[in-house]
């Protein structure tokens, strides 16, 4: 018989969180059912009962997946089922597993498998600010060992108040967008992108998503309680030696102090001479190679442990770093732009022993990238790629393409330069940052660098942006600690905190955050965060050294770009049917012209983007469209072309797909016979006055003599009448009255197929 305990969570607007479990996947060692609305998603966890022999980490897969089903969609593709999963998915597994990883105990290392999915979805509520309670959820109710429970929310500022998990259509007026995951007691995990906010702002959305979390956790150990998951699994996934583990500490303990104070900047030969204390330790042990098997990965663990400890010491009790900087003080910086001369901007910028060779390529809406995700569909105009080779740091391996690394520390660069984007900018962006070097926060050096190539292309960026990345070192919960700026990737990895932050002159755009301590108190957060601005502030003294604005002029090879905004009723005017009248355009011009509906100001327009390599071909395609689209207006002069002529007169086309008829009288001032005295002949070009637009038919009615002198003492006389001619008649289907399918007569003869 089923036993199915719910538990509900109610939000301060009255929506109501449900956690269910019991009912769904009950052969996972935990499973959930977390709803929020119309809104679903089912975590399981399971976790292997022993260690792979040998393993010395905590083997954590998260996987967040979201069903096209859930929003009653198809796949796309030819397969038409899910296939790998989007960059959106793997951002949002990368915030479960951060959040996740620092609880586990220190020596449990059994594989564990985290997997949500998104079962339903109603696009009203978020369900990627629900997924760390959901996987914190299903651990709590398996025996599997964790020092949780946590959860995540997200905080949006919304008009100057702070909102916890708004919906979809709240979040577009936010200048403020964070999620949250936290324990009971402490911030583990923050990252989200702001409108330049400060500092004190950040930490107030900060605290308000950890009250509500509070709220989370309790249910959760109340649910656990509830499922009798209180006592959880016995394990022994590690070998210790008390005996061996004392004598590392004992003869390699001081040596390796030495080297965390002897201020070595070189990254390599710093790892090469505490690898030798390491060695010089084994092999005065003596040990066969049947023992040293045996007792290497011991002594490689306790040796970690040393160094860690002695850089941490170092820092505490002497205020030296490992490359002898004090605890405020940033890295060398030089920096190049225009460097690479193929890509529309470049730049190069180095920090230290991080380099970033970044590059800006703009492109057309050919260029867009289409977005057709199960929730999120759209195009994104403006892209940011980071690359991590291994020859950044020194590695002899392949690289296996993209990892998720790689698209989590590309999207927080995206972040921090987007909103510095002008809005409605024509051109489609792409950068794309290289590290060519890496010794700790390349993403903040992909931030400086993008600053610095978008400049270098011509971008007219509102303002620069920079970033850094803040570490921490800690004792006794946080009541002895030192804040670091600009850290290494020795100090992020033996170190409590990796803290990203970026922004402007006058504010935070993004921020990335990740503890592994527990007690992290706010007066650290706010010293970190205060730090953190100083150093953004200097890094950007440096890169406006290389180049204080962005350049007024694209460079010669970059593409040229004009954005036409028409009426919604041209635009079938302008593609003409079945494509000929935009076809005919780019061929005769060379221009490469696309056109789509947009929203603006609360109507439906046509946005009509023209572009080509050179000025000419831009400025004789906006010509053509313009004239398509333009309403002819009474009174004004225009160069027409003869079409045809007929015995009462003329017909000329004086914007594009618009005749009207010019009768014999109108040639001139004398009287004319016969339009034979005139001389001329079909595509002559003759200079025209409209002088009128009939209201019923639309005819236009045109003018040349009027715009040549009156002949002195001229009294007009009687003139003959006009002959009659109608559509179907001798010229009346090229009067400018072709109303097939509902032509815009009013409008001065438009046609519209």
């Amino acid at each position: 018989m089923l036993k199915v305990i719910k538990k509900e969570i109610t939000l301060s607007d009255g929506r109501v969180i449900t956690i269910e479990t019991g009912k769904l996947a009950k052969q996972a060692d935990g499973s959930v059912m977390v709803t929020m609305g119309n809104t679903m998603l089912l975590a399981t966890v399971c976790s292997a009962k022993e260690a792979v022999p040998g393993t010395d980490f905590m083997p954590l897969s998260v996987d967040y997946k979201e069903k096209f089903a859930s929003n009653g969609r198809f796949p796309g593709g030819f397969t038409r089922r899910e296939g790998r999963p989007s960059d959106y998915e793997i951002l949002i597994s990368r915030l479960v597993d951060r959040a996740l990883r620092p609880l586990f105990p220190d020596d449990y290392h059994a594989e564990t498998f985290v997997n949500v999915t998104l079962y339903s979805a109603d696009r009203v509520d978020m369900p990627d600010a629900l997924a760390g309670l959901a996987a914190s959820a299903a651990l709590a109710v398996s025996d599997i060992p964790f020092g949780g429970p946590i959860s995540e929310v997200r905080v949006a500022r919304i008009d100057g108040r702070y909102i916890v998990n708004p919906t979809f259509d709240q979040l577009e007026n936010a200048d403020m967008d964070i999620i949250v995951a936290a324990t009971l007691d402490n911030i583990m995990m923050v990252e989200g992108e702001m409108k330049e906010v400060s500092e004190d702002d950040l930490l107030g959305a900060m605290k308000v998503a950890h009250e509500a979390i509070k709220v989370h956790c309790q249910v959760q150990l109340e649910l656990m309680a509830e499922a009798g998951k209180t006592e959880k699994r016995v394990y022994c996934h590690e070998e210790n030696d008390e005996d061996l583990k004392k004598d590392v500490w004992d003869k390699t303990y001081n040596k390796a102090y030495e080297l965390a104070t002897a201020c070595n900047t070189d990254k390599h030969s710093r790892s090469e001479n505490f690898e030798k204390v390491r060695d010089e330790y084994i092999e005065a042990l003596g040990l066969s190679e049947e023992e040293l098997d045996k007792k290497k990965p011991l002594i490689n663990r306790y040796y970690h442990a040393v160094e860690k400890e002695a850089m941490r010491r170092s820092i505490l009790d002497e205020g030296k770093r490992l490359d002898g900087r004090k605890t405020t003080e940033i890295r060398p910086i030089w920096s190049e732009v225009n460097y690479l001369p193929g890509p529309h901007g470049s730049a190069v910028f180095t920090r230290g022993e991080t380099q970033s060779l970044t590059s800006v390529t703009l492109g057309t809406k050919l260029d867009e990238k289409i977005v057709d995700d199960a929730l999120l569909q759209g195009k994104d105009r403006f892209l940011l790629h980071y690359n991590f080779p291994p020859f950044s740091t020194g590695e002899a391996r392949p690289s296996r393409g993209t990892g998720r690394r790689e698209i989590g520390h590309g999207n927080l660069a995206y972040r921090a330069l987007k909103p510095m984007i002008p809005a409605n900018y024509p051109y489609v962006i792409r950068i794309v940052s290289d590290i060519l070097e890496s010794n700790g926060s390349s993403s903040m050096a992909t931030v400086c660098a993008g600053t610095l190539a978008l400049m270098d292309a011509g971008v007219q960026i509102k303002k620069p942006v920079t970033g850094i990345a803040m570490g921490l070192i800690s004792e006794n919960k946080g009541s002895n600690f030192a804040v670091l700026s600009d850290i290494l990737g020795d100090e992020d990895h033996l170190g409590d905190m990796d803290f990203k932050v970026t922004g402007t002159k006058d504010g935070i755009t993004a921020t990335q955050m990740d503890i592994k301590v527990d007690g992290l108190s706010y007066e650290i957060l706010e010293t970190a965060l205060h730090q953190a601005k100083e150093g953004r502030l200097h890094i950007m003294d440096k890169i406006l050294e290389t180049i204080s604005e962005p350049r007024p002029e694209l460079k010669p090879h970059a593409p040229r770009l004009e954005v036409l905004i028409i009426e919604k009723d041209f635009i079938g005017a302008v593609i003409g049917p079945g494509g000929k009248i935009i076809q005919g355009i780019q061929e005769e011009t060379g221009a490469t012209i696309s056109i789509e509906e947009i929203e603006e100001n609360g109507r439906t327009v046509g946005r009509v983007e023209i572009s080509a390599t050179n000025k000419d071909s831009i400025e004789a395609a906006l010509a053509r469209v313009r004239g398509i689209v333009a309403i002819p207006e009474v009174g004004e002069i225009y160069n027409g072309t003869i079409r045809s002529i007929m015995a009462y007169g003329a017909f000329v086309e004086f914007m594009p797909g618009k005749e009207g008829l010019l009768h014999i009288s109108e040639f001139d001032w004398r009287r004319i016979g016969s339009m034979e005295e005139t001389g001329l002949k079909e595509g002559d070009k003759i200079e025209i006055k409209l002088l009128d637009i009939d209201p019923k038919t639309g005819k236009f009615r045109l003018s040349h003599r009027v715009l040549t002198p009156k002949p002195e003492g001229y009294e007009e006389t009687e003139r003959p009448p006009r002959p009659e001619y109608n559509h179907r008649g001798d010229r009346g289907d090229r009067g400018g009255d072709r109303r097939d399918r509902g032509d815009r007569g009013d409008r001065g003869g438009f046609r519209r197929r």
